[in-house]
């Protein structure tokens, strides 16, 4: 934002069959906006919705600031969002939904952020001050889920609370020139992956109720989740990662492997064996990491990130000896019983060393 011209926001609004919300939500955002005296369009994209949505918000155009945009050839949130974001004419733009669970009020205040030095505002559930409103456990479980998953397998993402919100606002610049993909399904992931910003707020709302119209959360919704999140990993670099540290990890299996049956049969215990032939693999992993895996990422000192890797792997260890021993224990043979403890550990070390050894 330059000098104290306030900025015009464009309020973008993907839809699909919300008509019995649009009166109630255009009143709102106008009373929210016009008692901040800022200047705003709303841009409603809707999917040729069965219950004339779109006819709905072309009646609204003639009291409140409406552009009305009927898709008859493509459909998702994702795309309907891009589409908004190319027909807008503001300085900031929101999204939001149409079904009320996102209160219109919050909307000066998502602005008031980007106006005082934000590059991305999200109304968040999972601040202080945030909430949501009578959801069964399983619903805050897959919503907390996703969340943690996002934030794992995407590291830029890691200091955002609630990177799957569907309210939140940016400024023009954070979406100028980015190729947003149309098939993503959480939109403000793609952004905060692919977008140019440099400082994102989070403000506390809560997710209300329902008010009409049907919740679009099902199977499908969860599998395109997971699929968004994977191709996010592909472009962001985040998979060819882990395959690299697959790789590395092979290698330290075998090292592992190898010298655990050379141990025993030199003599040590089989439960002994395996403390040095654990210690030599992760010596052998830390090396190959460092120089390939992790080569981009390594600000730490060498002896810290040594000394980061041993925790990780420690952490590694510990989860493999659990498994180890009650399964040798059981008669199965000792290195397959390692074998299956080494699988398991995987990804606790994956997630330790690129988030804090070479985060």
């Amino acid at each position: 934002m330059q000098g104290n011209k306030r900025p015009k926001v464009s309020i973008v609004i993907p839809t699909y069959n919300e008509r019995d919300n649009l009166e109630e939500l255009f009143e709102r955002i106008s009373r929210a906006m016009d008692g901040e005296g800022y200047e705003f369009e709303i841009i409603v994209v809707d999917d040729d919705s069965p219950d004339e949505t779109w006819k709905k918000a072309m009646e609204l155009a003639g009291r409140y600031p409406v552009k009305v945009i009927r898709r008859t050839d493509e459909k998702g949130l994702s795309s309907a969002v891009i589409r908004g974001f190319r027909e807008a004419s503001g300085d900031v733009f929101v999204v939001m939904d149409a079904d009320l669970q996102h209160p219109p009020e919050k909307i000066p205040e998502l602005v008031r952020a980007i106006e005082n030095g934000a590059d991305v505002a999200i109304a968040s559930r999972y601040v202080p001050g945030g909430g949501v409103e009578n959801w069964y456990w399983y619903r805050k479980l897959i919503s907390k889920g996703a969340i943690m998953i996002g934030r794992l397998a995407l590291p830029r993402i890691r200091g955002v609370k609630d990177p799957v919100s569907g309210f939140f606002a940016l400024s023009r610049e954070v979406v100028e020139n980015v190729e947003l993909n149309p098939i993503g399904f959480k939109i403000l992931m793609e952004i905060l992956i692919k977008g140019n910003y440099r400082k994102v707020v989070e403000v506390p709302f809560k997710f209300g109720l329902r008010k009409a119209g049907e919740s679009k959360l099902g199977g499908k919704t969860i599998l395109s989740y997971i699929k968004h999140v994977y191709r996010l990993m592909r472009w962001s670099g985040e998979l060819d990662r882990l395959v690299k540290f697959s790789i590395v990890g092979l290698s330290g299996i075998l090292v592992n492997e190898g010298f655990l049956w050379l141990f025993v049969h030199l003599g040590l215990s089989k439960y002994v064996a395996n403390v040095p032939a654990t210690e030599l693999a992760i010596l052998n992993n830390f090396l190959w990491n460092d120089l390939w895996t992790f080569r981009d990422l390594r600000t730490a000192p060498l002896w810290r990130r040594l000394l980061s890797f041993h925790i990780a792997a420690l952490m590694g260890a510990l989860v493999q000896w659990a498994i180890y021993v009650p399964l040798v224990y059981l008669g199965l043979h000792y290195l397959i019983a390692n074998l299956i403890g080494i699988g398991v550990s995987f990804i606790i070390r994956f997630l330790f060393n690129r988030n804090v050894t070479w985060g």
